[in-house]
């Protein structure tokens, strides 16, 4: 197997069809409801058009939640609300309908898949599906040790890719990314940082879970080691994944590299799935296009990515439990917006026939 190279993504990630998108906007100012009074629905409407390829949008009818988890080795310096090693809890409470985006889901009829890529538990505690892609059992300390080795690294990465190809070949039309992680926005905050060339106090955040304001310190000055660890390797986007990455992180960048390869929208959630994301648009700079950013979560480091990537928040409603909880909220908006989009009327004065023949746009 020849060696992975996530610059060689930039050649095939392509844009969602503008072509489309101006089919799209020109549809929306003939509905009977005056152009604007929808706001950011109609925004939402003609991304997703663009994205489908398809005048009028077609419904999101079969979303997916995709959750990655990991433990970290950096939760050991006391950096976490939570304990170290103990992510698989976290995996647990979704798989037995007691979490919050495992009510949400299940609310909503939406499907959720959850991949260790790197949870530091014995393999025997959660079901074989679960388990069976493990990487590696934990991620290393970052802020004084490579969190993967470059083949663990490789193989997280196709990892995800492998997850991105299954659902797109399933009919998954829009994915939900979350992460279940312990320890994992201590890394997230190291990466964006390193992206976005600011110190550990601007990015450094509270968590999930919550910290005291001496855990906060210990937290910013691991972020602030890792950070030396990783400036000199920001060149290369694997080799930055696995130095102050880790298994989750690296199935999730390669996740969300391969579903823009394969034309799958994507929601963003917290700061882990921003620091994964903010990672591939260094490898492919098309590919936040078929990404949303699904909620503002409260972390710095997360804000500091949207705001990179050109990405805006659609909701802001305090969530800070992460886990896909604040992006599958905003997944009833993308559909009202697809079905607004397509099922308003056009106003009397406009012609009908062009909905008959324009439903495919993508040629």
């Amino acid at each position: 197997m020849s060696r992975l190279n996530l610059d060689d993504f930039s050649e095939l990630i392509e844009r969602p069809d503008s072509g489309v998108r101006r089919d799209a906007e020109e549809r929306r100012e003939r509905l009977t409801v005056p152009p604007g009074a929808l706001g950011r629905l109609d925004e939402l409407g003609e991304w997703l058009a663009a994205a489908q390829g398809a005048v009028p949008v077609r419904p999101v009818e079969r979303p997916k939640a995709v959750l990655f988890a990991g433990d970290h080795g950096v939760a050991a310096l006391d950096v976490s609300g939570r304990p170290a090693g103990t992510a698989h809890t976290l995996v647990r409470a979704v798989l037995d309908g007691a979490s919050p985006v495992a009510v949400l889901a299940r609310r909503a009829g939406v499907p959720v898949r959850v991949v260790d890529a790197g949870l530091d538990c014995d393999p025997g505690l959660l079901p074989e599906d679960v388990v069976r892609h493990r990487v590696r059992r934990g991620s290393g300390r970052v802020d004084i040790e490579d969190a993967l080795t470059a083949e663990e690294a490789e193989r997280a990465v196709r990892l995800g890719m492998a997850v991105a190809d299954e659902e797109a070949d399933s009919g998954t039309d829009l994915v939900v990314l979350g992460d279940l992680s312990v320890g994992g926005t201590t890394v997230a905050a190291t990466l964006i940082a390193a992206l976005c060339g600011t110190d550990a106090s601007v990015v450094t955040g509270r968590g999930g879970a919550g910290i005291d304001d001496l855990a906060w310190m210990r937290k910013c000055a691991a972020v602030r080691d890792a950070l030396r660890r990783a400036r000199p390797v920001l060149g290369d986007q694997l080799e930055l994944l696995t130095t102050v990455g880790g298994a989750d992180f690296a199935a999730m960048t390669g996740f969300l590299l391969q579903a823009a390869v394969r034309r799958m929208p994507v929601v963003l959630d917290g700061v882990v799935s921003a620091a994964c994301a903010l990672v591939a648009q260094r490898a492919a700079f098309r590919a936040p296009d078929w990404w949303l950013a699904g909620q503002v979560s409260g972390e710095p480091a997360q804000a500091k990515a949207f705001d990179r990537m050109a990405l805006n928040p659609l909701l802001d409603h305090g969530v800070t439990v992460g886990e896909g909880t604040g992006a599958l909220l905003a997944l009833p908006l993308v559909q009202a917006a697809a079905a607004l989009a397509a099922e308003l009327p056009l106003r009397p004065d406009q012609p009908r026939a062009e909905d008959a023949s324009g439903e495919d746009g993508s040629d």
